[in-house]
């Protein structure tokens, strides 16, 4: 068991945990022991870096750590449990002496008072309160009235942080959620505290969690950021609010949303229940691996089936800790009936297909507000194993602000470019198999469509423009890329290495456009790593680009694809040649 010290400062802003150089991550170190790691904070590339900023955000780390262990000690044997009822009194004192605002943060940070962002407080308050709750639930465990004025303030501060929102009009946010969720959770410890009966259901009406589901949740299940990392976020807090509930008891609209967004990470993921980093969030994370275990295993209690299994295995590559001991029991009765996942989100702008051994995501919704990149009509390609081939990228720390925007960027992603220009903040249309997008330039229409077949998948490209203008589609891989051939208006691609699976492209275009290969920052987990990509580009008001994907493992394998004005016609070693319009 480890020796719990809780710093006395308050911590500053996470994302700020960053090497500036590489854009990675800096290791933790011992969070638990309440020591800033010696010599400064490493990054994988040999960096140390020691300054307040960094140490701030080292301290949110380490009382957001200390909280989750809580958890674990409030439901070990009883000498944990006195462990932690000894370190939420030394929480309690410390936070009575805090100023009612944090003295650091931007100002456009909601603040708390432990933390710049009263988000941040709000999840130390949620998992403070759950152990607090867990140990109120011992008959044979020490008083705990001493919590009751400090889970009190942590509600109010919460709650005060969450009108503010609403006053700004800002009620979907993600914030909105968590200041929610930790109202609730603090709530109902106080409540069982007492000696009452916690009643999460009401709860979630009276501090507005039951409205945030109806406001900030798609009809297709997709928080309305699209973001996988802000859909799994928004989803964690609802479901760790309604601890204690029923679900047969569960109002049909909470029970239908939380069914929904679990069916949506269910139809984006991978065979091997690899997640696509949708828009802003963490390419790979392994606290975000823990987060994504945890939201499975409370799935799985309410909903019948384990719908996220698979999601929970692929994310155990990333996190192997432990979850939180007191997840048993999170939901008591009879789970409900799982919705069955969904491959067409058309409000989040999202479809997958599967075909020929590559699972493939289109992008071509709304923007995503704050979160959203400028990545419209972007198709994301991993094999059934989870290997990226052609991953969305992710985000670095949101403190980098260079990289951040690149990670934002129409470079970035495996989409259309004009002109060597950013596309503008937009919103494509998704039609069934299609995808559409008439914002991002000035007098350009771009249409993305998806086929599949058991043999292939073929993806066309149509960019046309009012004016003679310069048209780049762009390849963006995950993995090693290779161009085996290449001729004046095709080329033929392998994507992988000897340690994943591979995938094969067949490409063409139509008039003839430049297959050049360039090197652009891999994945956000990991920027300092470069990886071979392809501007296809040619310059006139129409261009047509082609691709047609098989897993190496696909018989029979395509030998050619060539273009007439209307029709794309693929070779197969079978002798035989399939067609396909090109238009929709």
């Amino acid at each position: 068991m480890a020796a719990l010290t809780v710093p006395q400062e308050p911590g500053g802003w996470w994302h700020a945990y960053v090497c500036p150089a590489h854009g990675v991550e800096l290791d933790h170190g011992d969070l638990l022991g309440g020591a800033f790691p010696a010599g400064g904070a490493a990054c994988r590339y040999g960096c140390r870096l020691d300054t307040d900023a960094i140490r701030g955000a080292w301290t949110v780390l380490a009382h957001q750590e200390i909280a989750r262990y809580l958890r674990h000690l409030s439901a070990g044997p009883p000498d944990e449990r006195h462990e932690a009822v000894a370190v939420l009194r030394q929480y309690a004192e410390l936070y009575a002496g805090l100023p009612v605002t944090h003295a650091g943060g931007d100002d456009w940070m909601l603040r708390g008072r432990l933390f710049h962002q009263a988000l941040t407080e709000a999840i130390w308050a949620v998992n403070i309160a759950h152990a607090a709750r867990t140990l109120a639930a011992d008959p044979e465990g020490p008083g705990l009235d001493e919590l009751v004025p400090f889970l009190e303030s942590l509600r109010e501060a919460a709650g005060a942080a969450r009108g503010e929102l609403l006053r700004k009009g800002e009620a979907r946010s993600n914030y909105t959620a968590w200041l929610a969720a930790a109202e609730i959770s603090c709530r109902c410890a106080a409540d069982l505290i007492a000696g009452e009966e916690p009643d999460a259901i009401g709860l979630a009406q009276e501090y507005g969690l039951a409205a945030h589901m109806r406001t900030a949740v798609h009809r297709d299940g997709w928080e309305w950021e699209a973001s996988t990392y802000y859909h799994l976020f928004v989803l964690h807090a609802y479901l760790l609010a309604l601890r204690g509930a029923r679900p047969e008891q569960l109002p049909d609209d909470i029970a239908a949303v939380l069914g929904a967004m679990v069916s949506a990470l269910a139809g984006v993921a991978a065979p091997d229940g690899t997640l696509p980093a949708l828009h802003d969030g963490p390419y790979r994370r392994e606290a975000q691996a823990a987060e994504i275990r945890e939201v499975a295993a409370l799935a799985a209690q309410l909903f019948a089936g384990a719908p996220l299994k698979a999601v929970a295995q692929a994310a155990e590559r990333d996190s192997a800790a432990p979850l939180p001991a007191d997840l048993d029991g999170w939901f008591a009765g009879v789970p409900l009936p799982t919705t069955s996942p969904r491959h067409t989100f058309p409000d989040a702008g999202f479809a997958v297909f599967r075909s020929a051994g590559v699972h493939a995501l289109l992008d071509a919704g709304p923007h995503g507000g704050g979160h959203g990149h400028q990545d419209k009509l972007s198709l994301y390609l991993y094999a059934d194993d989870g290997t990226a081939w052609q991953p969305d990228p992710g985000q670095v720390p949101y403190a980098h602000r260079k990289l951040r925007a690149y990670y934002a960027s129409t470079a970035a992603h495996p989409t259309f470019r004009v002109d060597e220009t950013e596309q503008r903040p937009c919103d494509a249309v998704l039609d069934g198999d299609t995808g559409q997008c008439e914002q991002a330039y000035d007098g350009v229409t771009a249409t993305r469509r998806v086929v599949t077949d058991r043999r292939y998948l073929l993806d066309i490209l149509v960019i046309e423009a009012a004016t003679e203008r310069r048209l780049t589609a762009q390849l963006r891989p995950g993995t090693d890329l290779d161009v085996v051939a290449k001729g004046p208006d095709r080329a033929r691609t392998v994507w992988g290495d000897g340690e994943s699976a591979i995938l094969t492209g067949c490409h063409a275009s139509r008039p003839q456009a430049e297959f050049t290969v360039v090197a652009h920052p891999g994945p956000a987990d990991d920027p300092a790593r470069s990886r071979q990509g392809v501007d296809w580009s040619l310059t006139s008001r129409r261009a047509v680009f082609v691709s047609v994907y098989q897993s190496a493992e696909t018989s029979p394998p395509v030998r050619r694809v060539s273009l007439s004005e209307r029709t794309v016609h693929i070779d197969l070693a079978d002798g035989t040649v399939a067609t396909h319009p090109i238009g929709a």
